[in-house]
Order: C-alpha cells, then structure tokens, then sequence
C-alpha cells in the first residue's frame, strides 16, 4: 500500500497573508512530496508495506526511515488539515472546555502552546495532543518525531500541530519564529481541530 500525497483542501494562496502561497507551494509539493517518496521507499517490498501511517509511527519508529519520513508524511497531513482561509478566533464545545480544564483559559493555552513552539531548538513541532483520560496537554518534538512514537516524550494523539522547521516559514519570515507562530493562530481551523478532539 505506496502512500500518496494528500491534495491541500485550499489554493496555495488561501492561507495569505499569514502563510505565503510560495511556501506553501514548496513546503506541499517538494518538501512533503519527498516525505511519501521515501517513506515509499522504505516500506515497499517488507512486511510494513500494509501498514497504516499511524500504525507506523506507533511501531515502527526504531527505523529511521520511518521514523524521519513516515513522521514527516503524518505530520503534515495533519498540519494541512488543520488550517483553513477562514479560520482563527477561539474553539467551542467540548475541546474549549478540554483547554480551559487544562489551562485555565484559551490565552494561556495560546501562550504555552506559543513558547513550546518559539523553545523548540532547531527543527520540529509543537503539539495539543488528546490523553487516553480525555484531557489535552502541549508538548513538541524534534525533527518529524510526533507523539505517536513510543519514545517521542509525548503523551496522547496529536490534534493540533504546528511545523516549526524553517522550511514551514523562512521565505516569509526569515528568522522571526515568534511572527509566524502568532501568525498561525489566524488560519487554525478550530472545528477540523474539535472533530480529532472528538474522534
């Protein structure tokens, strides 16, 4: 089972001005187009080959390849999904009481969220994951390790993340890391968030 790349659910230009449509270009068509090549690769002829991507990263993470491309396929899948032209403002429901079970208010969950994402050295992600419990909790990994893996040092499964590779945001903001996460916050699509949350 080859895994392909998933179509983004918007133009590249959608998310403007807060993700610039020549990134988006790269970053979908070069940078995750070579993530499923050699996750591709990787897997093609052994006993992974029928594997779900999520499954994968679960059982698989001891294989490097796997680990750097088949976490780099799941986790931009992921990050595309999560975003939308129309999105920002804050979440409702269930995962808005999730957040302010866990951190008191949607401002501080911001603010934590924010600084696990600016305090991520070198490449990586910083995540909201959802506990076996129901509740959610912020964490980041390095490279394309996602929570998923058994040794990543996160708990729970990722509904939200964000990619904090310079590739994710350098053309447009060199190196102000901290302008572009406050960036995202304007094109999180906090319903596709509460439906993982949910799911």
């Amino acid at each position: 089972m080859a895994f392909k790349l998933p179509n983004l659910p918007y133009a590249h230009d959608a998310l403007e001005p807060h993700i610039d449509a020549k990134t988006m270009g790269i970053h979908h068509g070069k940078h995750h187009a070579a993530y499923v090549s050699k996750v591709n690769a990787a897997i093609g002829g052994t006993t992974m080959g029928d594997k779900s991507i999520e499954d994968l990263c679960k059982e698989h993470s001891d294989n490097a390849a796997v680990r750097n491309n088949g976490g780099g396929h799941y986790n931009h899948t992921l990050f595309w999904s999560i975003m939308a032209s129309n999105g920002g403002g804050v979440p409702s429901g269930a995962l808005a009481d999730a957040i302010n079970a866990a951190f008191g208010s949607f401002d501080e969950f911001k603010t934590v969220f924010s600084n696990a994402a600016a305090a991520r050295f070198g490449s990586g992600w910083a995540w909201l994951c959802k506990k076996t419990d129901g509740s959610v909790e912020v964490c980041s990994t390095a490279n394309q390790d996602n929570p998923l893996m058994p040794d990543a040092g996160c708990d729970g499964v990722p509904i939200l993340g964000l990619d904090v590779w310079e590739h994710a945001y350098y053309l447009n903001y060199q190196n102000r890391r901290p302008d572009y996460i406050q960036a995202f916050f304007n094109v999180i699509n906090w319903n596709a968030v509460a439906k993982n949350f949910e799911g």
